[in-house]
């Protein structure tokens, strides 16, 4: 399981902005059930099925955590800026998705696969010169970071740097490194980002500054990064940010594609969620389902953070919708 809590990322709490790549650890594994809420009307059961989607965001309940390069400002230049920008241009939600399955399925590792998106995709072509020099990427304790600084590794080669990418573990350890210049370049998410650093300098009930908007939160976090000597190249159309899943048979029986075709079809007493414990409580699961989309449901299952219970609880029919990243494998097609 990934290890990263995005679920406090924005609106309250002492983690939100913290939103750090934390641990889940096994929280929630259990999966028991909280006691059933009350909801009226008949709900829409699960439906078990192996293929997942994301039901869309349409009211913007999440903030935009695409991916961006986070470098340290010293070592910043256009060339370099310019070479991690290749990786933001090729990179969508899809290819992510694909990126993903690729390791945590296929079971290819993160520089193969990296390897191969980065042939596939030409990703090296126009690439300018920089100045050169030793460049230390560092990765999260998570597969995907640790394919976005495989891209990374690629582009700033070509780009003429000698690179090499370290595995440092969550943003508790690899921000300060970075700041520091210890490592020069990090993969990141932008509200995330935005958040943890707001918070480091406000304190943690600092007025949050990320929002949906990706150009409102990446102008927040361009303006907390000068203060902490941190240059951010352009974001991703990728994003991996919490994602309500259902399953495909699921959609398919009960007409939606939406988070508001959810809410006005199957609020009721049938629907059971599935997410980690924290999500009854955290303002962009439960609450904000209930808040922003006017979702009700009748039961709650307490289960992982994005992880193998609650998608295994989607195909085998246990929950109707769980809560899981936007960017995982799960979601490929093929």
């Amino acid at each position: 399981m990934r290890a990263r809590t995005r679920l406090a990322i924005g609106a309250v709490s002492a983690v939100a902005g913290a939103a750090l790549l934390t641990g889940c650890g096994d929280a929630g594994s259990s999966g028991t059930d909280a006691p059933a809420t009350s909801a009226s009307g008949a709900g829409c059961a699960p439906v078990a099925g192996q293929q997942l989607i994301a039901l869309q965001d349409d009211k913007k309940l999440q903030n935009s955590d695409n991916v961006i390069p986070a470098v340290n400002s010293k070592a910043a230049n256009p060339q370099l800026i310019a070479a991690l920008d290749k990786v933001s241009a090729a990179l969508d939600t899809p290819k992510l998705i694909q990126l993903n399955k690729a390791v945590n399925e296929d079971r290819k590792t993160p520089k193969v696969a990296a390897e191969e998106f980065a042939s596939a995709n030409n990703l090296t072509a126009g690439i300018a010169k920089g100045p050169g020099g030793d460049i230390t990427v560092g990765a999260g304790n998570f597969a995907e970071s640790q394919i976005l600084g495989e891209l990374y590794r690629i582009v700033l080669s070509s780009a003429g740097y000698q690179v090499k990418v370290q595995q440092i573990g969550n943003r508790e350890l690899y921000a300060p490194a970075l700041e520091k210049g210890e490592i020069q370049v990090v993969p990141e998410y932008a509200a995330t980002m935005a958040e943890f650093l707001n918070t480091k300098a406000n304190g943690q009930n600092a007025q949050p500054v990320s929002s949906p908007d990706i150009n409102t939160t990446v102008t927040a976090l361009k303006a907390e990064g000068d203060k902490a000597g941190l240059t951010f190249g352009t974001p991703a159309a990728a994003q991996d940010q919490n994602a309500f899943a259902v399953t495909q048979a699921f959609a398919d029986k009960y007409g939606v594609r939406t988070l508001s075709e959810l809410a006005a079809k199957c609020s009721g007493s049938a629907t059971v969620l599935g997410g980690p414990p924290e999500c009854e409580q955290r303002p962009f699961c439960k609450p904000g389902l209930e808040k922003t989309y006017g979702l009700s449901v009748g039961k709650f299952s307490s289960l992982d953070q994005g992880g193998p219970l609650t998608k295994s609880g989607l195909r085998d029919g246990s929950i109707s919708v769980g809560l899981i990243f936007s960017s995982d494998g799960a979601f490929a097609t093929s």
